[in-house]
């Protein structure tokens, strides 16, 4: 039987920033446009966050049940490491999704924005789909995971959080949006080029795979550069940006230079957890720049 630690693990914590950071910039902006509402910043935030932990239990349930989890250079996870039943996993996923909608339903009411149903649908429809039906495009290793990643963790839940609030969205937001987007797909690369090896041999074919690790490698160089810097547009109407990339500046070449120097296996553990933090405190420094601006 599963212990609480065991789901903890399963609802795979260290990839919540890319659920908070873009939420926190869209919170920063509503307030710094004069529209600020806690309520509906809560739902926001409670709708990520419910989405992301439903996307990682839907991961773990349809990997496992298809076996792609059996070998892994990580923890073991719920489904595939036998921990508990497939459906009690598959139940908890289910329930986060349901959670995400009930909440996103009330946030739709409350700002009378009903058209963002159409792509919070799609958001759910994504997340399953990730590794679950017949053919998940998780496998399909042709960048359909990336750009769902920086569309729903980057455009939308940036740019939503605000619109819900005061219907603005300036072109500096979609700017930070984008790069807060491209530090998730950072995230969820640097992940897949550590299991490279055991997806290859599993079939499960992604994006790093088809790649390769070292072109991979620079991808994800090239996503967290641009994405810091992408992110830090939010700020541009402030007089924080430049302090902004003076100290994000040195973490960024840090992290890379582990990468491209070749770490593998458990060694990219820690810069997968460092890369969801780059992610937050970017998010948390342009919300708060925006705010006290």
């Amino acid at each position: 039987m599963a212990t609480f630690n065991d789901w903890l693990e399963g609802a795979r914590l260290r990839t919540l920033p890319a659920a908070i950071a873009p939420v926190l910039i869209g919170i920063g902006a509503a307030h710094f446009l004069g529209g600020f509402s806690a309520a509906r910043s809560i739902l926001a935030l409670a709708v990520a966050l419910a989405l992301q932990v439903g996307v990682n239990f839907s991961n773990d349930y349809s990997d496992g049940v298809r076996g792609t989890d059996a070998v892994r250079s990580g923890p073991p996870r719920l489904t595939g490491g036998g921990k508990t039943s497939p459906k009690v996993v598959l139940a908890a996923a289910l329930g986060c999704f349901a959670l995400a909608g009930v909440l996103g339903l009330v946030l739709l009411y409350i700002s009378s924005q009903w058209w963002l149903l159409v792509p919070g649908i799609a958001a759910v429809a994504a997340a399953w789909f990730y590794t679950g039906g017949r053919t998940p495009y998780g496998y399909m290793g042709v960048g359909l995971s990336e750009l769902f990643v920086f569309v729903f963790f980057g455009l939308m839940a940036t740019v939503a959080t605000t619109w819900v609030q005061i219907q603005v969205a300036p072109w500096w937001l979609w700017c930070a949006a984008a790069g807060t987007g491209m530090l998730s797909v950072a995230l969820l690369f640097v992940n897949n080029i550590r299991d490279i090896p055991t997806d290859s041999k599993t079939g499960k074919r992604t994006l790093p795979v088809r790649l390769g690790d070292r072109l991979s490698r620079f991808v994800y160089a090239w996503l967290l550069g641009i994405g810091v810097v992408m992110t830090g547009l939010g700020l541009v109407q402030t007089r924080f940006v430049l302090a902004y990339l003076l100290v994000f500046a040195a973490p960024v070449l840090l992290i890379s230079r582990r990468v491209l120097a070749g770490a593998k296996g458990r060694e990219l553990l820690p810069i997968l957890r460092n890369t969801g933090f780059l992610t937050l405190f970017t998010g948390l420094a342009v919300c708060i720049g925006l705010v006290v601006s």
